[in-house]
């Protein structure tokens, strides 16, 4: 019997959100609307995000012993996320500089903070959240060596999720426990490397699979996503939206892939769900605020 659904490792930000008419380009100075601050964090939003569609949810983290910190804990807490698992102090918290542009296109600086010391040692004292939790989903704005150390410690039959964001090479024994190793074109890219020679798509799926991970889910914005397995690669059609802001749109998706499969449904069938999800999320301004609850995919 799994105490959760889902077990988020990973980072806790806030975002200090500014809009502006355009990204300034290398040397440049442009003028931006007032400073909004919000919690993120790609661990943080997916664990907000599974939560409001109604997964039973915890998340292991750290968080500085601060302002920035409070307004973290304080959301998961909203969210109906089991906070029991986020470790306060050793360093300010993450904070994540964000520029949006009026087409919803954002660019993103993060300062890790305490996310940087989130390590092994955290994940060996936490070992009986991972024990009681039917997936796992992690990402890379944590030490890599914290989530080989997720990996080693996952309780079996349970499911692991990984996001390589930011994308750098993995171990061969994080690849092979991906269940699916989720990845948007720059992260396909960076992990193909000099394999990443084909303009397909459906190619980096394939040349990603045989990397060793269990199955792979390419996502590709507005032009939807590829599911690949061992019985081939699958299209996943978009959700056509206005979007307005896409700030944690793709940890959306993310939380709601791994719930979904989860719950026992197939890999294409939740990567449709999740596009849902994340489409959701694009048409509100922030990431957290902007994730929709289970009723409110289900009337799109």
């Amino acid at each position: 019997m799994y105490d959760y659904d889902l077990l988020v490792v990973g980072s806790a930000n806030a975002d200090l959100v500014i809009g502006v008419e355009r990204r300034p380009a290398a040397g440049e100075t442009v003028l931006g609307g007032d400073l909004a601050v919000h919690p993120g964090g790609k661990g943080a939003n997916q664990a907000v995000a599974a939560a409001r569609l109604g997964a039973r949810t915890a998340l292991l983290a750290r968080v500085g012993d601060d302002a920035h910190g409070r307004l973290l804990l304080d959301s998961q807490r909203a969210a109906g996320v089991d906070p029991v698992g986020v470790l306060v102090g050793g360093a300010p918290t993450g904070v994540a500089l964000i520029t949006v542009d009026p087409a919803g296109d954002n660019s993103i600086v993060v300062s890790p903070g305490a996310n940087a010391r989130l390590t092994p040692a955290d994940v060996r004292a936490a070992v009986s959240l991972l024990l009681t939790s039917r997936v796992v989903s992690a990402q890379l704005e944590i030490p890599l060596e914290t989530v080989v150390e997720v990996v080693r410690n996952l309780a079996e039959g349970s499911r692991f999720v990984l996001n390589p964001s930011p994308p750098r090479p993995l171990p061969t024994e994080v690849l092979a426990a991906c269940d699916p190793l989720i990845v948007n074109e720059h992260e396909a890219r960076v992990l193909l490397g000099d394999l990443g020679v084909s303009e397909d798509p459906a190619d980096w799926a394939r040349l990603l699979l045989a990397k060793g991970p269990r199955s792979v889910v390419v996502t590709l914005g507005a032009e939807g996503a590829l599911v690949a397995d061992s019985s081939g690669v699958t299209r996943v059609p978009s959700v056509k939206v206005d979007a307005v802001d896409t700030t944690g749109a793709g940890d959306a998706f993310t939380a709601a892939l791994a719930w979904k499969l989860g719950s026992g449904s197939a890999l294409a069938e939740a990567a449709a769900y999740a596009a849902r999800v994340g489409a959701a999320a694009v048409t509100k301004r922030g990431a957290q605020e902007s994730y929709p609850t289970a009723a409110e995919v289900g009337s799109r």
